[in-house]
């Protein structure tokens, strides 16, 4: 058969010893590509080269679903179109906007980012030049020098990894086998030379729909043959313990990122034209149930927290010669 399936056209994967030969690259970039052009989804980022949106988007898909996304963008860009608006725009209205997105860290930082590009006069193209921009890591700064600038870079998200790292190196559960140097490393392997945008996009797509973490679909695979996890890593997910998700989500609800969501929740509900905020007193029972008095020092602790990631402004009433009464203190978004 000459390493040729007849279903897909994939050659078998070489002994796990061996470097990947060019024919088994070759057949991997074939049938995904091909599974690409068949299954891609219509997604709003994807229709354009513009850095600023590419970046909007990959800041937003940053552990939140692409469905959940969608509208967010599109009020996002409605409100801030431009790179020049969102730096020139105010921090309350871009966390405004995050609501219900999480990690609400992103939108400033996503503003900061904008900062920088208008200060340094423009965009770099290159994943070194993103990357000296403020809250952009390596797989953003791969990711916007692609998606916009049609590099063939190579970079990793979770999606992405578990593609590779199945392809070559086996399952990846329970525990990866391979490091993240070994899987960036095959993966630049991998990226056609001038097609890195198409490439990219495929590998994203087929980890979130096809080669998904508990739901491998390994029967009806276009890169069976070519994948060294098949067909053991449908074994190996059945056999993992269920509840898991549940489990984190209770450890959730009572975690300091719980707290400082529900103190961004509460701010985003007092009126902008009310510039000075709320006072802690008044906060701390939309944050919990049962606040007291006693609990405004560490309800304090909580906004300072946010008030150093940029998110709140703390203004405190000046303090008497008596010792200051924290609960005075007002919080409201940044300006």
């Amino acid at each position: 058969m000459n390493g040729q399936s007849a279903a897909g056209g994939e050659a078998p994967p070489p002994e796990r010893s061996a470097l990947p030969t060019d024919e088994w690259v070759e057949s991997v970039r074939l049938g995904l590509l091909r599974w690409f052009r068949d299954n891609a989804r219509e997604l709003p980022w994807r229709r354009t080269r513009d850095p600023y949106r590419v970046l909007v988007s990959e800041v937003m898909l940053q552990q939140t679903q692409v469905d959940r996304v969608i509208p967010y963008y599109e009020a996002f860009l409605d409100r801030f179109p431009t790179v020049e608006s969102l730096a020139a725009g105010p921090t309350s209205d871009v966390i405004r906007l995050w609501a219900g997105l999480g990690y609400n860290r992103r939108a400033v930082n996503l503003q900061r980012t904008a900062q920088a590009v208008i200060e340094r006069g423009g965009w770099p193209s290159d994943p070194d030049g993103l990357r000296n921009l403020p809250g952009i890591g390596p797989y953003t700064a791969g990711a916007v020098a692609c998606f916009a600038f049609e590099q063939d870079v190579a970079f990793v998200d979770t999606n992405m990894r578990r593609v590779v790292h199945r392809l070559w190196f086996g399952p990846d559960l329970p525990e990866p086998i391979a490091s993240e140097r070994s899987v960036l490393d095959l993966a630049g392997r991998l990226v056609p030379p001038g097609n890195g945008w198409q490439w990219n996009q495929a590998l994203i797509e087929f980890g979130a729909l096809h080669c998904t973490a508990r739901k491998p679909a390994c029967v009806v695979c276009p890169l069976q043959r070519s994948c060294r996890a098949f067909p053991t890593i449908q074994a190996i997910v059945a056999s993992l313990p269920r509840g898991v998700r549940k489990k984190n989500e209770g450890a959730f609800q009572g975690s300091n990122r719980y707290y400082r969501g529900q103190v961004l929740k509460a701010l985003r509900s007092v009126p902008s034209q009310e510039g000075s905020g709320i006072e802690l007193r008044r906060l701390g029972p939309q944050v919990r149930e049962g606040f007291s008095d006693a609990d405004v020092p560490w309800l304090k602790s909580v906004v300072d927290g946010l008030a150093r990631d940029g998110l709140a402004l703390v203004a405190e009433e000046p303090a008497s010669y008596d010792a200051g009464d924290a609960g005075t203190a007002r919080v409201s978004l940044p300006d």
